[in-house]
């Protein structure tokens, strides 16, 4: 496969990584209690780095909650928009580069997955923490691990178990993945 014909490809898989955060919110905020704890923009971003690499899926993280604000208005741009933009995209760009330097195993999509996870999360807890600086609003330690962590549980479980089948499904269907990273 020449490298144009890649570069097309991952700008269509990008596309339709773009295309799932703006509709996936839509089928989870059905789900009463627990439908924005699953966190539905993260999984297309999260799929975008181990299927486009850390570059394509750093700007889909980035631009994602900018444009489902544009097109619906959620979720609001500050600071909740703002922060996701940074942490959406050290998903993509970790959970990519991690997959492209770490040999081909299936454990290793687990590996590139849970650190991607926690870094995008610690990132934005920092982001939350400067906005919280400069607008004089609190952010708490204690409002980080809930944000973070405690009111994540159901999506980071979705994630640890949805992300690597699909992957591993893909790898073993679409054999260029595991060559061209």
């Amino acid at each position: 496969m020449n490298r144009n014909t890649l570069s097309i490809q991952k700008l269509v898989l990008s596309a339709v990584c773009l295309a799932l955060c703006m509709v996936l919110p839509f089928l989870t905020g059905q789900i009463p209690e627990i439908g924005n704890m699953l966190c539905p923009m993260h999984i297309p971003v999260l799929l975008c780095g181990f299927i486009c690499g850390p570059a394509w899926a750093a700007v889909v993280g980035a631009v994602a909650p900018l444009l489902r604000f544009a097109l619906f208005g959620m979720p609001p741009l500050f600071p909740t928009g703002v922060a996701m933009c940074v942490e959406l995209s050290v998903y993509g760009a970790v959970s990519g580069l991690l997959y492209r330097l770490l040999p081909r195993k299936a454990i290793n999509v687990y590996v590139s997955l849970a650190a991607a996870m926690l870094l995008g999360r610690i990132v934005w807890g920092v982001v939350r923490l400067a906005i919280a600086g400069v607008t004089d609003a609190t952010f708490t330690w204690a409002a980080f691990m809930a944000g973070a962590f405690t009111q994540a549980v159901p999506g980071i479980l979705l994630h640890l178990l949805l992300i690597p089948l699909i992957v591993l499904a893909l790898e073993r269907a679409l054999p260029w993945l595991k060559n061209h990273q």
